[in-house]
């Protein structure tokens, strides 16, 4: 019987003691996961991920020297899965929510832990070669939120698209129906609650099952709806119409 191989893994972490907790729990709960090497800084991780060229890196947010985005832009020229680790900051998640990212929060869970490597084996078995680290740095370095882009898990695998080119969400039960300006439209395995948290200004729910990007608005009605420049008809409830309108004032 064949036996997969293992996947090879570097952890980059300024604490010691962190990162042997990161290592006895993939070897207890992971042992699909072999951990080649270890980096307490960007300073010395940059010159490991080129000289051991993991599968996956194990990667904190905040570090000496530099960040995680620090570490990814220096090694774009490298193709890995990245999970990060973190202590709860929320620009940083909303960046790697955007760019739909796997990380962990501090302490790691061990039930999340396994969540994420399964998730990451199941795309290096299936060759699913896709560079979301640049997505990623892309993103935490644009300064204008209408131009980062959005990974959208579809049932196919992934697209990404800006966020200017999203014209309205509509939930659609497990999924999202995502609308964009060119008339197409994507259906996205997530809730569409999940957009809400990720998406910012000028997108606005104006009911529990759309969003819109209110620089698409063609007029309001009075009537409690408003017309989109794709001639969509949207129902702006009560809950919602108060922070709709204060934009138009």
């Amino acid at each position: 019987m064949m036996t997969l191989q293992k996947i090879q893994a570097v952890i980059v972490e300024d604490e010691s003691a962190a990162r042997e907790v990161l290592k006895n729990y993939l070897t207890k709960y992971c042992p699909q996961v072999e951990v080649i090497g270890e980096a307490q800084n960007i300073k010395e991780a940059v010159p490991l991920l080129h000289e051991v060229k993991p599968q996956l890196v194990f990667l904190d947010v905040e570090m000496p020297f530099g960040n995680a985005f620090d570490v990814l832009e220096a090694c774009k020229d490298l193709q890995f899965e990245t999970i990060f680790v973190t202590a709860f900051s929320e620009y940083s998640l909303k960046a790697l929510n955007q760019s739909a990212a796997y990380y962990l929060l501090k302490p790691i869970s061990i039930e999340e832990l396994i969540v994420a490597v399964n998730k990451v084996q199941q795309h290096i078995l299936n060759h699913e070669l896709f560079n979301r680290n640049k997505i990623i740095v892309e993103n935490f370095r644009e300064t204008q939120p209408e131009k980062k882009q959005v990974i959208l898990p579809t049932l196919e695998g992934f697209e990404v698209v800006k966020m200017e080119d999203i014209v309205r969400l509509r939930g659609n039960g497990n999924f999202t129906d995502l609308y964009l300006a060119d008339g197409t439209k994507k259906m996205v395995c997530r809730f569409l609650k999940h957009f809400t948290e990720i998406l910012p200004f000028p997108f606005l729910r104006v009911h529990k099952s759309h969003i819109i990007n209110i620089n698409y608005v063609k007029s309001y009605n009075k009537g409690g709806y408003v017309v989109l420049n794709d001639q969509a008809e949207i129902e702006v409830s009560p809950t919602y119409k108060e922070q709709f309108l204060k934009n138009f004032k």
